[in-house]
């Protein structure tokens, strides 16, 4: 049942990655690199965990174990998706006072808090499972909150943007169905599968919201301007 859901939480998956990529194609990427970049990795990082998954279950031969392929894809998420919520926070304290000061702040400490964090958790001779485990809980912890600052960011200016707000929402309910879907899969044995779902749901959701908030994204189109001839 647990391979059968992740199979089907991959054929959605991809064609949803797919559509918001192209979304952002149609001019949006200039606005988000940083989301663009993210959509990007996160469509090969999972390429490669799917072949991986395969890989495992058909018995082939691996230059690695299944696990260090997870937590390197992982590793590389959770880090683009912290560098996605600093440049989504970054556009929204425009409007801010002293938004130099606020953007140096959250920049720097975002990237301190990474740092610190990476060196307190990592053992080179430690299963990578072990430490990566922790340095990615940190780093989407973080990431949470930095989201909904970047919410509380939006409300309090009363920013009109309805990008941004999506984008925003999109990755608030991934971090809290990741959260939520966790705990009940560590605290409630009999529980697994729901927590299962819950992530899967979740996971789903986001890529589904951008791809709605890109698709309306107007398309410049170049307008050709004919000069009158001084003869007609």
């Amino acid at each position: 049942m647990r391979i059968t859901l992740q199979y089907l939480s991959w054929l959605l998956w991809f064609p949803l990655n797919l559509l918001v990529i192209a979304a952002l194609l149609r001019g949006a990427y200039r606005r988000f690199p940083f989301v663009f970049a993210y959509s990007i990795t996160l469509f090969f990082t999972t390429a490669v965990e799917v072949a991986a998954y395969t890989s495992y279950f058909s018995g082939t031969r691996l230059a690695h174990t299944r696990a260090v392929y997870y937590w390197v894809d992982e590793g590389i998420r959770q880090a683009l998706v912290f560098a996605v919520v600093i440049s989504l926070i970054y556009q929204a304290s425009r409007e801010v006072r002293a938004r130099g000061l606020v953007r140096a702040a959250l920049v720097a400490g975002a990237i301190l808090f990474a740092g610190v964090s990476f060196l307190l958790h990592y053992d080179a001779h430690a299963v990578i499972s072990k430490w990566m485990t922790l340095w990615v809980r940190d780093l989407s912890f973080s990431s949470a909150l930095l989201d909904f600052s970047l919410w509380a960011m939006l409300l309090a200016v009363r920013k009109n943007d309805l990008q941004l707000f999506l984008l925003s929402g999109g990755l608030g309910i991934q971090f809290a169905g990741e959260a939520i879907g966790q705990t009940v899969r560590n605290q409630f044995s009999s529980l697994v599968l729901l927590g299962n779902v819950i992530i899967i749901a979740t996971s789903l959701a986001c890529p589904y919201i951008w791809w709605q908030a890109f698709r309306a994204s107007p398309v410049r189109k170049k307008t050709a301007v004919h000069a009158r001839s001084p003869h007609s």
